[in-house]
């Protein structure tokens, strides 16, 4: 039975940072570590495998254009059995104060959708705006 999927799109912005370093505190692990307290393990080239979040997030880079565009396959350890791996998209844009990202996750799990909604923001963006604080 094919599981049914959704689109979650996201545009925010990150004051005081360049689209470099958004790309990189996503793209290093030692970095993400750091932005999101969590485990990480980042290959960072296409087809290079990361986990993110002690192993709950994992996947494989897809398309990787440094400061401008991150494509990867992604799923977490709540994804169906039988559900193909989502389509993680980040495209970086440099503001006047800061960089637009603007997200589009695609193939989530409609009855998903929402949490993982709310967890860009919760487990990404916030957490991201507070590293670029310092």
């Amino acid at each position: 039975m094919m599981v049914k999927t959704t689109t979650i799109k996201q545009t925010i912005e990150i004051q005081r940072c360049t689209p470099e370093q958004v790309y990189s505190v996503l793209m290093n692990t030692a970095k993400h570590e750091k932005m999101t307290g969590s485990k990480a393990k980042i290959d960072p080239k296409v087809g290079g495998k990361f986990t993110a979040w002690d192993g709950y997030i994992s996947g494989e880079n897809v398309e990787l254009v440094p400061g401008r565009k991150i494509i990867q396959k992604w799923r977490t350890l709540e994804w169906p059995a039988d559900a193909e791996d989502s389509v993680f998209q980040l495209e970086l844009f440099k503001t006047k104060t800061g960089t637009k990202i603007v997200m589009t996750h695609s193939k989530v799990p409609a009855d998903q959708a929402d949490n993982y909604a709310q967890g860009w923001t919760d487990y990404y963006w916030n957490p991201m705006r507070a590293y670029f604080k310092n």
